[in-house]
């Protein structure tokens, strides 16, 4: 699955990820009508979920990403539940995504706040295996950073996503995740680069149903995943897909915020 995403990504102007394999795909609205990325205007704040109505549609400040054409949707919903505006999102051995470009911010001090709930397992998930990548919930934040430094495979990897899609690769991603398998904290590199890594914060099934809350600090965060200081951040992006496992599930996403904090 993570293959894939990489792929979409490189398809995002708005967020400038990339990918190292297979760069099939389109940059699409939900209707499945082709738009160009590039006139997407960046964003001070992520628009809230919370602050709309329940409808179909896409919520207002988020861009779909389709991930290939041979991909199934993920079917997102502005839903009213418990009392207010939640995105749900629906998968039926499918895989896209929404993303908002952010003008670029520094990461220290930066905190993702973010609460989400996982409806219904994916018993044959396993994120540590890329045959079976797949997740109810997954949170993905792009950095920039000095590409000069990186190694030559590395190079190559952006220069060809470049070449291909006419994008640049963002230097960096975290990807929070919840997990089928793999424990919390665990931090899970990507099989095809070392500039994508997955970090659980949330593992198994027996908590579903319960809205899990989250706050990260995202320098530290990876400075732990990298081993270096974090440029800065451009983009965020979510994504819920069952396509590998070839399987169902539900969730939800509550809003997700950026805080800046005042060093202790």
């Amino acid at each position: 699955m993570l293959k894939c995403v990489l792929r979409s990504w490189i398809l995002i102007t708005l967020i400038g990820l990339a990918g190292c394999a297979g760069f099939g795909g389109s940059v699409q609205d939900e209707s499945g009508q082709a738009f160009d990325p590039s006139k997407l205007p960046a964003q001070d704040e992520l628009p809230k979920f919370s602050a709309e109505t329940a409808r179909d549609g896409m919520p207002n400040g988020w861009n779909f990403y389709r991930i290939a054409p041979y991909k199934k949707n993920t079917v997102y919903r502005l839903e009213n539940y418990q009392g207010r505006t939640v995105l749900s999102a629906n998968s039926k051995i499918s895989a896209s995504g929404l993303a908002v470009k952010l003008r670029p911010r520094q990461a220290n001090n930066l905190w993702l706040q973010w609460e989400w709930k996982a409806l219904s397992a994916i018993p044959d998930a396993d994120n540590a295996e890329r045959y079976h990548d797949d997740a109810p919930l997954r949170i993905l934040v792009a950095f920039d950073g000095n590409k000069s430094k990186l190694s030559l495979k590395e190079k190559m990897n952006f220069e060809m996503a470049n070449l291909i899609s006419g994008q640049e690769m963002p230097y960096a991603t975290l990807m929070y995740i919840w997990s089928g398998k793999s424990p919390v904290d665990t931090i899970i590199t990507n099989a095809h680069t070392s500039r994508v890594k997955m970090i659980v914060v949330d593992s198994g099934w027996d908590n579903l149903d319960a809205w899990h809350k989250h706050q990260r600090n995202l320098a530290a965060d990876y400075q732990r995943a990298y081993g270096e200081v974090p440029g800065e951040v451009i983009g965020i992006a979510l994504l819920t897909d069952t396509d590998n496992t070839k399987s169902e599930t539900r969730a939800i996403y509550g809003d997700i915020e950026l805080i800046r904090k005042n060093p202790k």
